[in-house]
């Protein structure tokens, strides 16, 4: 592998959820939202699969702190384009009750064709993400990457699950967003690929045998992006906060640093196997960081905090070399002590028996540190 030096920019796509503030449901305005929105972002926001969704993507970013004021002014300009059609704004993977029956699939050939080819999949994702983009652009180096970053994907998860709701029940689980998703064919944890050949290879057999239209429509947790030179990191919640959020795209940067620089040093690499991962990422979407999971290096189950504080270790050398080990160490420290957005769901709705109290709390949430607001 060349020894190249490496930008790895950062772009954060994140998925809101568009709320009538009297009733607290999910509110089909998107049409209505997005062309206010769109007068001060452009491109920067776009649609998404149901009408009450809509989706802001970041421009590429250099720091942590490019990220933050561009999650900011982002977040700020869609609450202010939703408050003008007289809606609100919520970041979680699932909203707390309202039905996927209740929802309307947007008029977008893109999401209609998901709807012919998937069917009740497509009515029911009425789901909410965090998709994370690293600059790598030599595509083997990027598989590298993601053979050796497959591992550490669970706490990843268990910091960003914001969606224990579901229907109007308290699913048990931290990220109910994640159940629902795995559903769909071709999502989840893909398995190591030798070369970027057989990654290729892979992703042309599955076009010419129909499993997708094409290759933008294989929604691994980790995938090399067809439309930018970057790895998307797709597996977690939408987060609820932008400090929350921050703190992921930290992470997510720091372990593709880190997996690209042991790679370069030729360095062994954990290759476990596929139904521990699965086992893993259940766990985190199961508990969150309330219960033990798996450490899939020593493969046995420790408590989720000893996992963060463990893949914390892992990340430290990246973090420290380019400056940002104070700054996430501490978001990571913030999230343990007040909890993940489904911890702190849950503490409302046991404090006040309302789901419309957790509603307001996911809009304060989304809007937390943002002055405009």
């Amino acid at each position: 592998m060349s020894s190249q030096a490496e930008e790895f920019t950062i772009g954060v796509e994140e998925e809101y959820q568009i709320i009538n503030p009297v009733t607290r449901h999910l509110s089909s305005r998107v049409e209505h939202v997005l062309p206010k929105a769109e007068q001060v972002l452009g491109t920067e926001v776009q649609p998404e699969v149901q009408r009450s969704q809509i989706e802001i993507g970041t421009p590429i970013c250099k720091t942590l702190a490019d990220v933050r004021s561009e999650l900011v002014r982002l977040r700020s300009e869609v609450i202010a384009a939703a408050a003008k059609d007289g809606n609100q704004i919520a970041a979680a993977g699932t909203h707390p009750f309202s039905h996927w029956d209740e929802q309307q699939i947007t008029p977008k050939e893109r999401y209609q064709a998901l709807m012919r080819d998937y069917q009740q999949l497509t009515r029911e994702l009425v789901i909410f993400g965090c998709h994370v983009h690293v600059g790598i652009s030599d595509r083997a180096h990027a598989i590298s990457v993601m053979n050796r970053a497959r591992v550490w994907l669970s706490p990843l998860l268990a910091l960003a699950a914001s969606s224990p709701f579901w229907l109007g029940t308290d699913t048990g689980y931290a990220s109910y967003r994640t159940e629902i998703w795995s559903q769909w064919p071709l999502s989840g944890v893909p398995l190591v690929f030798e070369s970027f050949e057989e990654y290729e290879a892979l992703v042309k057999a599955l076009v010419a045998t129909k499993t997708v239209e094409e290759a933008t429509k294989i929604y691994w947790d980790v995938r090399l992006s067809e439309r930018f030179p970057t790895i998307e990191f797709r597996l977690t919640d939408v987060c609820q906060t932008v400090d929350e959020a921050v703190m992921i795209a930290g992470l997510i940067r720091a372990l593709a640093r880190t997996c690209y620089q042991q790679a370069l040093n030729n360095e062994p690499f954990v290759n476990a196997r596929h139904e521990l991962i699965r086992a893993a990422q259940w766990r985190a979407a199961r508990y969150g960081l309330d219960d033990d999971l798996i450490d899939l290096v020593a493969i046995k189950t420790v408590p989720g905090r000893e996992l963060v504080k463990n893949f914390l270790n892992f990340l430290r050398p990246s973090l420290e070399e380019y400056g940002e080990w104070d700054e996430v160490s501490s978001l990571v420290q913030q999230t343990i002590q007040q909890g993940n957005g489904a911890t702190r769901q849950r503490e409302v709705y046991k404090r006040t028996g309302s789901l419309e109290d957790v509603v307001d709390l996911i809009v304060r949430d989304t809007a937390k540190g943002i002055a405009s607001v």
